[in-house]
């Protein structure tokens, strides 16, 4: 679906936004997939999203297909009155969608827990959209969801595809919004050394380890940033990119690792924080250099998982806590990964074609059972 939303100003001027949802297959449930506010946003990038999440949601068995949206515009730009208006009329176009359990947004690049909110205000139906805030029905640990999994998934390929202890190991993260920060955190909590963060505003390197909870206290939001932290040294993308280190995980935007960037990297595992961030020329030329790569659609599953939970605790009236919530992130990323790795032993295949072959199975099996082929 392609949409504009149109809305007059006070002083008789009219703004208008492209709207973009995109349902890519929905065999397993509904489209599930967050909404992005970017002033880039285009129609083919909602779609590439929205076909990862339908691969996300069958490699860790959840009962939704892969949705996405975005709605292009600069959400750091925009004062607070206009962002609602452009929400409530979002909610507006689509309410048949939303209120019919067709599409379940939830928070992605440039939205927010407080964004949900609004959704949630516009259809008083709590399943409707997730990643809202605890106090209203989210799901305590939501925020941190697609971190504690990223950091899990790390924890797993260290220790089993390194082969290497954890407390033992160099990490570097490119992204310090939610992701990055919640996936440094959890790493960091676990003992490993986090010697780089790359944001938007500066880059960052210790080769000692950086102090991940003072850094949470320099930069506290993700629209701060960790520029001039004052225990670490400033160094250049390209520095950044070809630090010697354990593990890279991107953890910001998509097509950061290119054809022109792969061969500079030096870590021997990338786990995939962001959606889409590695491009098919960027990964020949690390499977060539021998150097692992966890696909986005298995590493970054925590947060989907959080919201199967939160979609099913606001259809049945149940509660979780935030142990519980990371207990049952980490039981799903435990599961997938060992699927993971045996499917990978029989194809003798790369970890993204062997967690892909998984999702494509699933998918297959569904649509056979609904006769859909």
């Amino acid at each position: 679906i392609k949409f504009s939303l149109n809305l007059k100003m006070n002083n008789e001027e009219i703004i208008c936004f492209d709207a973009f949802v995109v349902y890519h297959n929905v065999v397993l449930g509904p489209a599930k997939g967050g909404i992005r506010f970017s002033p880039y946003v285009s129609f083919g990038e909602v779609r590439t999203f929205a076909e990862i999440m339908t691969y996300k949601n069958a490699l860790m068995g959840l009962p939704f297909g892969g949705g996405k949206s975005g709605i292009k515009f600069d959400p750091y730009k925009m004062n607070d009155f206009t962002r609602i208006a452009i929400i409530k009329e979002y909610v507006h176009m689509i309410k048949e969608e939303l209120n019919s359990g067709a599409y379940i947004p939830a928070p992605d690049l440039g939205s927010s827990p407080q964004d949900m909110s609004i959704i949630y205000g516009e259809t008083h139906r709590p399943e409707t959209v997730t990643g809202k805030p605890v106090i209203i029905g989210g799901l305590p640990g939501r925020l941190q969801a697609t971190g504690r999994g990223v950091s899990h998934a790390a924890k797993l390929g260290i220790e089993n595809i390194l082969k290497k202890d954890i407390k033992k190991t160099d990490v570097i993260v490119q992204g310090f919004g939610n992701v990055g920060r919640w996936t440094a955190y959890f790493l960091h909590q676990m003992g490993a050394r986090i010697t780089g963060l790359y944001d938007i505003g500066g880059i960052i390197y210790n080769k000692k380890g950086l102090d991940i909870e003072k850094l949470f206290k320099y930069a506290p939001t993700s629209k701060d940033s960790i520029k001039g932290f004052p225990e670490s040294e400033s160094i250049s993308a390209e520095q950044f990119f070809s630090l010697e280190t354990d593990v890279l995980i991107p953890a910001a935007v998509e097509n950061v690792i290119t054809g022109d960037t792969a061969s500079a990297i030096k870590a021997k595992l990338i786990v995939e924080g962001a959606n889409d961030p590695t491009t098919a020329e960027g990964e020949e030329i690390l499977l060539k250099n021998g150097i692992h790569v966890l696909p986005d659609f298995f590493a970054n599953s925590g947060g989907v998982v959080a919201s199967y939970f939160e979609w099913r605790n606001a259809k049945s009236g149940n509660q979780t806590c935030e142990k519980e919530v990371f207990e049952l992130i980490d039981k799903k990323i435990d599961t997938v990964f060992w699927q993971g790795m045996e499917a990978r032993k029989r194809l003798k295949a790369s970890l993204r074609e062997s967690f892909f072959s998984i999702s494509l199975g699933t998918l297959i099996e569904a649509m056979k059972a609904r006769l859909w082929i």
